[in-house]
């Protein structure tokens, strides 16, 4: 009874919410916000229906206006110049000339951040989980002006929402610490090499699945996730492993909002699905969320997950999702994918938070700056396995993405070999320039497989020229 009466409530309030004509606007348009530089940006709301809403820019000569739909809501698109740190504003009016005005408003790149605990992972750190150089971090964030994000409450809902209580912050040594550490350090790498401001939507929650994002349509269709609340519960008993609900509450309020691009760091949750399974997920995920923002095929860049004992050192689950992952980078187009297999220290074993986040920010920083921004001269690709020879005794090993030069000719670490007994021993490596990574085992005179770091927690220190690590691989299919 009391279930229905605050339905009821609900319903009547917002009916006389809207019926007052007062323009509403969502809680990711407000002060402070950053808008998508040199497009269309979209603006939305809600009036009473029938009403016009008329909109100002402080940088335009002329308004845009637009008519209430019999639901309330309204959407245009308005023209938004160059970057730059000029503060800017944006009037709203409806029928009733009660101005709602949004100002300190930049234009710049916006980018989302989406995924799971390591992407939401602030600055500050979680309990027990430190970010490396936090502190330094903070002190000199003051230095970096136009960097500014909003934070979309993390909660979950059985249908979309459009609207989330939210604010625009300037990542300031004030704000910063609550600012996605990932996110920061990918726009302070934008922010210094292209002097515009950044905007970041943290759209994201710890402990979620790929299927926590997908959409209901999507899930009926390509998965067996269960759909009723009463099932969704009763299978999942931990929040963070529900599927379709932190994209209805967490993620729907803000795909009309115009951006540049989505950040990713997501898949701990998903080791141990079935082979080519989580790649054709999160290839669907990317669909669904270009298909929502209807901004075409912007770019999309993601983490690979790092190096995690999982249960078992020794084990590969962990090592096979990161597989899927590099596998999903080459059917998602325009894509990118960082590796992360160097950024753990050797105590950080049972970590599922790895500490060292600058450079997961900053690699990912360098896709956008070779891909989006005209920096073609800038390695962003770690190395991949491309082919496989075996002569006798030595196996050699070519490699994709080398920008002409390896961080080291010999103490490589990380390969093995194995024979037809399928037993993989310790390799030794030294890297030469014509013929790749060449490779012997004492314990193995007939190689017929090799393998680099496919273990859960196994580290190499193998990289480019740029000094980009290796992406774990096998050459076998055992």
């Amino acid at each position: 009874m009391f279930k229905r009466l605050f339905l009821l409530f609900l319903t009547l309030s917002l009916f006389s919410f809207n019926a007052d004509g007062k323009v509403r606007l969502p809680g990711v348009i407000g002060n402070g916000m950053i808008l998508q530089q040199q497009s269309e940006a979209r603006l939305w709301g809600w009036s009473k229906p029938g009403y016009s809403v008329e909109v100002k820019a402080s940088w335009l000569t002329e308004g845009y206006t637009t008519k209430v739909g019999e639901d309330g809501k309204w959407s245009l698109k308005i023209k938004t110049p160059a970057a730059g740190y000029t503060p800017l504003s944006i009037t709203f009016t409806d029928n009733d000339r009660e101005n709602v005005v949004v100002s300190d408003v930049l234009s710049g790149e916006v980018w989302v951040c989406a995924g799971q605990s390591n992407m939401e992972m602030p600055i500050q750190g979680f309990w027990a989980c430190p970010v490396e150089g936090s502190n330094e971090v903070i002190v000199e964030a003051n230095r970096y002006k136009g960097i500014r994000y909003v934070k979309i409450p993390s909660v979950m809902r059985m249908t979309p929402q459009d609207d989330a209580q939210c604010e625009w912050r300037k990542a300031d040594t004030g704000n910063v610490a609550d600012c996605s550490a990932v996110g920061y350090f990918f726009a302070r790498a934008l922010n210094r090499s292209l002097d515009i401001p950044v905007g970041l939507i943290l759209a994201n929650k710890g402990g979620t699945r790929v299927e926590s994002w997908l959409d209901e349509a999507n899930l009926k269709k390509y998965t067996q996730e269960p759909l009723d609340s009463a099932d969704i519960v009763k299978k999942f008993s931990a929040d963070y492993h529900r599927p379709l609900v932190w994209g209805n509450g967490t993620f729907n309020p803000i795909i009309n909002y115009s951006i540049k691009g989505i950040l990713f760091y997501q898949g701990c949750s998903n080791v141990g699905d079935p082979e080519g399974q989580y790649t054709s997920r999160l290839k669907l995920l990317v669909e669904q969320w270009r298909r929502d923002f209807r901004q075409g095929d912007f770019p999309f860049y993601f983490v690979q997950i790092a190096p995690f004992v999982a249960g078992d050192r020794d084990g590969d689950w962990n090592t096979r999702l990161r597989q899927q992952q590099l596998e999903a980078s080459r059917v998602i187009p325009n894509s990118g994918i960082v590796c992360t297999q160097d950024l753990v220290y050797p105590y950080e074993v049972d970590q599922i938070h790895p500490s060292q986040k600058r450079q997961v920010g900053e690699r990912l920083a360098y896709l956008a700056l070779n891909q989006q921004y005209g920096y073609p001269n800038l390695p962003c690709l770690s190395p991949s396995y491309k082919r496989m020879r075996v002569e006798g005794s030595t196996c050699y090993i070519e490699l994709n993405d080398t920008y002409h030069s390896m961080n080291r000719m010999q103490d490589i670490e990380g390969f093995e070999l194995a024979g037809e007994d399928r037993v993989f021993h310790p390799a030794t490596g030294i890297w030469n320039f014509d013929q790749g990574v060449v490779l012997k085992s004492a314990e193995v005179q007939k190689p017929v497989a090799a393998r680099y770091c496919w273990r859960n927690f196994q580290m190499g220190n193998f990289a480019n020229a740029a000094g980009l690590p290796l992406f774990p691989f096998r050459t076998d299919k055992w």
